[in-house]
């Protein structure tokens, strides 16, 4: 250390093993700052100059920016947010290479004839892809004004998620899917694609139907994954006992046969669970699937209301 304790630009780059100008760039930008100048106007740095120098450099060499390396140079807890930020980022970088990797080997390994359709469908998403078509077209197809926090679970139910590490398979699932749902939307408005039991009428009490037919879900959800052929049980009750109390009547062996023939199919709804399916494979049964299963006990001719 020279005898005024002070180093010159080049002795604190040499001790610090990078060049001139490395450490003008980082003085420049206010992350090494001077402890003087000389009398010839040169850069002077003190003794803790070094050890920022190497900090700065470790920090570089993370590939954080250098507004990054500031925050955490100024306020040493600091640190944590910037790594769980990038951790954040280089996430989003991982899922878009691994997404792109099972699309190239999508295109890859179709005949020619399927490579324009898929090249469309490729290009119409993200990448990563993101869920925001799949969330409005249930936002369309729900009733209005069902409290936001049974609308937000219904979603998490509903909106299937792109897998973290994609077989391009699941990448084929997901492109139709969100191509299907980004499509126009036949007629002129959403109820008349609904069930009968779910078009709105007189009394009618959506949040009451759809919070029970959550619950039904679940209920049954154990014998799905099982293969169980449809019977009647505690899932069915409750199914019935959802649409019986949204219209605000009991569960009646009538009821539940005039119910049985007002659950017609969806064909929009159909399909968006069909892809889904393919999407998330058999491990875990969708919505779509489970509401089949209950409306299959219904047709069975269980016609026995819950005790």
């Amino acid at each position: 250390m020279p005898g005024d304790g002070l180093w010159s630009i080049g002795e604190l780059a040499e001790r610090a093993g990078v060049t001139v100008k490395t450490v003008r760039f980082y003085s420049d930008r206010g992350l090494l700052p001077e402890a003087a100048r000389s009398a010839g106007g040169h850069r002077r740095y003190g003794p803790d100059a070094l050890g920022r120098l190497r900090t700065i450099r470790s920090l570089r060499t993370l590939d954080l920016p250098v507004a990054d390396v500031g925050r955490v140079l100024d306020r040493e807890d600091a640190l944590e947010d910037v790594i769980a930020g990038q951790l954040r980022e280089l996430g989003s970088q991982l899922a878009a290479l691994r997404w792109r990797e099972a699309a190239l080997q999508l295109l890859r390994d179709c005949a020619p004839e399927e490579r324009a359709e898929r090249l469309r469908l490729i290009g119409g998403v993200s990448a990563p892809p993101d869920t925001a078509a799949l969330a409005r077209f249930w936002r369309r197809w729900l009733p209005a004004r069902l409290p936001a926090r049974l609308t937000s679970e219904i979603l998490d139910h509903s909106v299937p998620q792109p897998p973290a590490d994609p077989t391009p398979e699941q990448v084929l699932a997901f492109t139709r899917l969100h191509a299907f749902v980004s499509g126009p939307c036949p007629g002129t408005g959403t109820a008349q694609w609904q069930p009968a039991a779910h078009r709105p009428e007189e009394g009618y009490r959506p949040a009451v139907l759809y919070a029970g037919l959550i619950e039904a879900y679940e209920l049954a959800a154990a014998d799905v994954r099982a293969g169980r052929s449809p019977y009647g049980g505690e899932a069915l009750d409750c199914f019935v006992a959802a649409y019986a109390r949204s219209r605000g009547t009991r569960d009646t062996p009538a009821f539940r046969r005039v119910l049985g023939g007002q659950l017609d199919a969806d064909p929009r709804v159909d399909r968006y669970w069909q892809l889904t399916a393919e999407l998330n494979g058999p491990s875990e049964p969708t919505p779509g699937a489970l509401h089949d299963w209950l409306r299959a006990a219904l047709d069975a001719g269980d016609a026995r209301p819950a005790a």
